[in-house]
């Protein structure tokens, strides 16, 4: 493996980790009725959805690189069953988890239609969940998690994660009336 290709492997994970958090809070905060500031809610809801598909073409890059190093020594097994045998198997096991959420994500959301909203709607709660298993999966995984740049862009992920999540406990307490949110 080149390293080129090492690079590769690191970077499109980091970079899948912002965007699955951009996702996340831009899923939160359209289901909140809130919006960019200064756009219409579609714009958002168009954000969010652009934010998701990307961040699935760069977990695929991430999955694809790290399937071709040899040194990962993962075999295409562990990346979707969670527990087949890897090298960190705990930190493995948690992005395969995470990714197949994100696949049931994708495929619910493509067959969204047929689906009917209450079915799409209760499988895109899985995002919740899949969240902080990549999270966990991008901080225990990796050659740079204990650099300091890792550590500040994780903490700006966890934060963020946690500020919408916190929103949408609060604006979605029973007999709370929604009105449209602006963020900067």
């Amino acid at each position: 493996m080149s390293n080129a290709d090492w690079h590769l492997i690191r970077s499109t994970g980091v970079v899948s980790l912002v965007l699955l958090t951009l996702a996340l809070t831009l899923g939160i905060l359209t289901s909140n009725r809130g919006r960019l500031a200064g756009r219409p809610r579609f714009v958002t809801a168009a954000v969010h959805r652009s934010a998701s598909l990307l961040s699935v073409v760069f977990v695929a890059l991430h999955v694809a690189t790290t399937l071709l190093d040899p040194y990962a020594a993962v075999s295409l097994l562990a990346v979707v069953l969670p527990g087949a045998r890897a090298a960190s198997p705990l930190w493995i096991a948690l992005g395969a988890l995470s990714l197949d959420l994100v696949a049931a994500l994708v495929v619910t959301s493509l067959l969204r239609v047929r689906l009917g909203y209450r079915t799409w709607r209760a499988t895109h709660w899985l995002a919740y969940l899949s969240w902080p298993l990549a999270f966990a999966h991008s901080v225990g995984m990796g050659s740079d998690t204990g650099s300091l740049w890792f550590r500040a862009t994780a903490l700006a992920c966890l934060a963020a994660a946690l500020a919408a999540a916190g929103s949408r406990l609060v604006l979605h307490r029973p007999g709370k009336r929604l009105e449209p949110q602006a963020v900067v």
